[in-house]
């Protein structure tokens, strides 16, 4: 089989286990599941349901310059997540514009000092990118079109430390935790899973987009849904 069709059928193997049914998010939840952005401007996308693939005339040769374009300091978190699920896909074609991506953010979290909302921003771009790279592994093995591994090159980061750390630089952001809560979903080495959750969760209460968000990435338990979770903390307060 040619490696375009192994990459093919990767891709489409990752769409059915993002559409089982499961207690929990089902599939990777970094890349699965779009993030709801409203509005916003991020990177072209098919609007093909369980579309894992992009725009078929998009040229990525331009995606490293796009990705860090959008990703300025007024760029919401939810616009920076679904900005990097997508620039992870379309990475995936080209291993070498994968390694220019990832090593651009991570220079740019590297030179940071720590001072500014520009800085903690960095630091969690790099963060997420690098958990966001990791769930690749379920398509086509993790390999790329000539079998490098994009979950490899992220395999010695720990990218949910660098997105701590970016919670700790910015102060309260909820969306930053929601984040956390998807990155330490399932993960008995995540500890702190369910405060990143509660802090998403009070932070939804003023934030429409997260609150939606929140509603369709998460299932609680006994298969209550997050949505009714959340219409319930409404009415409890």
């Amino acid at each position: 089989m040619k490696l375009r069709d192994n990459t093919k059928l990767g891709i489409l193997v990752l769409a059915v286990l993002c559409a089982l049914p499961q207690i929990v998010l089902a599939g990777p939840p970094l890349i699965c599941h779009a993030f709801e952005i409203g509005q916003a401007k991020t990177l072209p996308w098919s609007s093909t349901s369980w579309n894992l693939s992009g725009k078929e005339n998009y040229d990525i040769s331009h995606l490293v310059d796009d990705t860090v374009a959008l990703l300025t300091v007024g760029t919401p978190v939810l616009v920076r997540m679904e900005t990097l699920r997508r620039a992870t896909l379309y990475a995936q074609a080209d291993p070498l514009v994968a390694k220019q991506l990832y090593m651009r953010l991570k220079s740019r979290a590297l030179t940071s000092t720590g001072k500014t909302a520009e800085d903690s921003l960095a630091q969690f771009d790099f963060g997420y990118l690098v958990e966001t790279y990791k769930q690749t592994k379920w398509m086509s093995n993790g390999r790329n079109i000539d079998g490098s591994n994009m979950s490899a090159l992220a395999a010695n980061e720990d990218g949910y430390a660098t997105i701590e750390k970016a919670i700790r630089l910015r102060g309260e952001d909820a969306q930053m935790e929601f984040a956390a809560a998807l990155i330490t979903l399932g993960g008995s080495s995540y500890p702190r899973h369910q405060e990143h959750l509660q802090r998403a969760l009070d932070g939804a209460h003023t934030d429409s987009l997260l609150a939606r968000n929140l509603s369709t990435h998460f299932i609680g338990e006994k298969t209550e849904t997050m949505a009714e979770m959340f219409k319930k903390r409404q009415t409890e307060n």
